[in-house]
């Protein structure tokens, strides 16, 4: 639940780890921004469990800046876990998120907000000009992205992009478990018409070094089995996602090997290994699925982050 206090056009929420280098001249360009907006906003960072100096810079930033407020999280819980942080703290009628390494472009917020119509929840950022390696970083994403539209229904081509704006009811109670955040904003429910893209600057980072790497790819196709199912559990209920995430192994391979069937596998006309090997497979989807739908489930009953204290 938000923090009550005074009503607010804006929140600006920036999940940190370890970025002592970039949180002060981010810091400045988001004033910048939003005092040319002209409407009453904070800035959220989120401190997750930084071991260098981020949070000391954020507490000099704090001393002089009343719209800036601190949330420390007590130890390093994930990207997912520190923007449920954020925005269970947002005060703000419509929530802004961003990176907190730089490469996000603090200027670009204005036409997003301009986008974001009545017809329209969500507007996300789309990156042109990639300042990262292909190979290694933008061709994994741009195969990861068209997998998950495809799976989720919601024509977002850059989920990866972190600069993203939302009306509040839109995240109020979100408890994203570990690396959801890669399908933001389709696993909170919103439906694929009330989503829009606007292209946005891709900016070097500031400095440090990357958190990402190629593994987070791989973690993707893990995930991508169970997105058709999560996208709908926020519609659906927690109970759904419960019941769901307790099913055996074996029921869900099951029903996926019967879906099999309908489509003109009958086990008895397929080679005995095909079979067998069909079968393993799908045990192995539904253990997947399962697993997913439990994890959220439970961040939802249990939560996915812990406050150590907010400035």
């Amino acid at each position: 639940m938000s923090e009550t206090g005074p009503p607010l056009a804006l929140s600006i929420v920036v999940p940190v780890y370890n970025e002592e280098g970039n949180v002060e001249p981010l810091h400045g360009e988001l004033t910048q921004v939003a005092r040319q907006l002209g409407r009453p906003y904070e800035l959220v960072f989120v401190n997750d469990g930084s071991r260098d100096g981020t949070l000391a810079r954020l507490m000099a930033l704090r001393a002089r800046d009343e719209s800036l407020r601190i949330v420390e999280l007590d130890g390093n819980f994930g990207e997912a876990a520190a923007l449920s942080a954020g925005f269970a703290h947002a005060r703000g009628a419509l929530v802004v998120t961003l990176d907190g390494d730089g490469q996000n472009d603090p200027a670009d917020i204005p036409r997003l907000l301009a986008r974001l119509g009545p017809e329209l929840d969500v507007v996300s950022g789309r990156r042109s000009e990639r300042q990262e390696a292909f190979l290694s970083r933008v061709l994994p994403s741009r195969i990861a992205n068209w997998l998950i539209a495809r799976a989720t229904g919601v024509p977002v081509h850059d989920t990866g992009c972190g600069l993203k704006v939302y009306r509040r009811e839109v995240v109020a109670g979100a408890q994203l478990p570990r690396g959801m955040n890669r399908f933001l904003p389709a696993v909170l429910g919103v439906r694929p018409t009330r989503v829009a893209e606007e292209w946005v600057n891709d900016r070097r980072r500031g400095s440090g070094r990357s958190h990402y790497g190629l593994s987070r790819a791989f973690a993707v196709l893990r995930d991508l089995p169970a997105l058709p199912v999560l996208v709908r559990l926020p519609r659906r209920g927690l109970a759904f996602g419960r019941a769901l995430g307790a099913a055996p192994v074996a029921l869900v391979g099951g029903l996926l090997l019967a879906i099999l069937a309908g489509l003109g596998w009958p086990a008895g006309l397929v080679p005995a290994l095909l079979a067998w090997f069909a079968t393993l497979l799908a045990a192995a989807v539904g253990a997947a699925i399962a697993h997913d739908v439990g994890r959220w489930a439970r961040a939802r009953e249990h939560g996915v982050f812990r406050v150590r204290r907010t400035l």
